[in-house]
């Protein structure tokens, strides 16, 4: 599959070998273009190996394209509302395609709670055969362990990639590089910088997806323990800033689970934005945000009533999972052996406050090396929407993670990759054609 010229001339060259890389690939080569797919790993789809902790939630099963841009548009800071970007290249490849194409080639799919879409085998390695079985089939020519160090140009087009000991000249390139997220896997931000140069300009970049370190050390004791139905509401400067409702894990630094990692993007974009007049980020987790607090209040007086002969710690399994009850008897500040009918007023509604805003500072979140995905990245505006085509470099295509673009939890940034990869491959497959014809 692989040749020692120095001098290479393909049709299309894609530059990245995760998810967007390898699809636009694979379809620009199912175009009949003569298509070569750089890596600098030794192999294909490191980081697509590790995705959903080695299940690979492959995307989300929304089949509504509004409703799948409505849900990207909530996740875009304020800078504006991004995900209508994406209207073209859903409409070509959604969801429900990703489904089909998987399913067709033979990987069954289960759909479980939140639309998560997922291999029935339970295996991301099932998603990545597929795909490789894609590329060979299309006679996709691979490169691995090739770094680029830069390109040649030839006005406003560019001529070919430069590899260490080569050069590969094509009529088209994809740029599916990814971001910074998980640097272990390759995604270490050279698109960026590569980008940068040719002109294009990138928007400020922040870990998303990513667990986040608080500063009490109380946080070690409830280390495993995971919440279901609890909201996370995020203050700054005494301002709240951001709500989410579902499901949480307190780690042995602070916290991480689904909310969390949804919540991850608007915590770095304040932590970014962090000066004196600001105050420090804090988030509180409402543990009974089906009551409020007046309702959960006389919810503690009925049960006061009824349990009034207990001791405190005894009474507390009723409202809280048994690991969280040494800590809560911690900060609420009421001796775990004082009886239920002895507890003042004050104590309540302290207790009442803790169980609707149990508080903690965070310190940072866990940076690029944990985060699943990355915010920001080329700006979308310099790039055409319906092809993934450049505005700024004439022969030149992106996808993937690189754009600023991204998605919460779920099967939406798989999704983007997805969309945006056989879009990519789908045009400079069509065009470089086109151009021979």
């Amino acid at each position: 599959m692989t040749t020692n010229n120095n001098h290479e001339k393909f049709d299309v060259a894609v530059i990245g070998g995760g998810p967007a890389g390898m699809l636009s690939a694979g379809r620009a080569a199912e175009l009949g273009a003569k298509v070569v797919l750089i890596e600098k790993n030794p192999s294909l789809g490191k980081k697509l190996l590790i995705t959903g902790k080695g299940r690979c939630n492959i995307t989300q099963a929304e089949f509504s394209d509004r409703e799948f841009v409505k849900t990207l548009d909530k996740n875009s800071l304020p800078a504006g509302r991004q995900g209508k970007f994406l209207f073209s290249s859903l409409n070509l490849f959604g969801p429900e395609k990703v489904i089909q194409f998987f399913e067709k080639r033979g990987m069954k799919t289960k759909t479980e709670r939140g639309g998560r879409v997922f291999p029935v085998s339970d295996l991301a390695q099932d998603v990545l055969q597929v795909l490789l079985k894609y590329l060979k089939e299309n006679q996709v020519s691979i490169r691995l362990g090739e770094k680029v160090s830069g390109f040649n140009l030839d006005g406003n087009r560019i001529k070919s990639v430069k590899l260490k000991e080569r050069e590969i000249q094509a009529d088209k390139f994809i740029i599916a590089t990814g971001g910074k997220s998980y640097p272990a896997t390759g995604s270490t931000g050279d698109g960026y910088s590569w980008l940068q140069n040719l002109g294009h300009t990138i928007s400020k970049t922040f870990p998303a997806l990513v667990p986040v370190e608080a500063k009490e050390e109380w946080v070690k004791d409830l280390q495993g323990l995971s919440l279901k139905n609890v909201a996370l509401n995020i203050f700054q400067n005494g301002k709240k800033q951001d709500s989410f409702f579902g499901e949480m894990l307190f780690t042995h630094f602070g916290l991480s689970g689904p909310i969390v990692l949804d919540a991850s993007k608007k915590i770095s974009e304040l932590l970014e934005n962090l000066s004196g007049q600001e105050g420090e980020v804090k988030v509180q987790l409402d543990l009974k945000p089906a009551l409020d607090f007046s309702q959960l209040e006389e919810r503690l007086k009925r049960d006061f009533q009824r349990f009034q002969k207990k001791d405190f710690q005894n009474y507390l399994p009723e409202l809280l999972p048994q690991k969280m009850i040494e800590t809560i008897i911690k900060l609420v500040k009421i001796p775990d052996h004082k009886k239920i009918n002895l507890i003042t007023k004050e104590e309540r509604k302290n207790l009442v406050k803790i169980l609707k805003g149990l508080e903690l500072n965070v310190l940072k979140t866990t940076g690029y090396n944990q985060a699943i995905i990355i915010s920001g990245g080329v700006n979308l505006k310099e790039i055409d929407s319906k092809t993934m085509q450049s505005k700024i470099v004439k022969n030149l295509y992106l996808a993937g993670e690189i754009l600023d673009l991204d998605g919460p939890t779920g099967g939406y940034n798989l999704q983007i990759a997805w969309s945006t990869g056989f879009s990519a491959g789908e045009n400079a497959g069509q065009k470089s054609l086109k151009s021979k014809n």
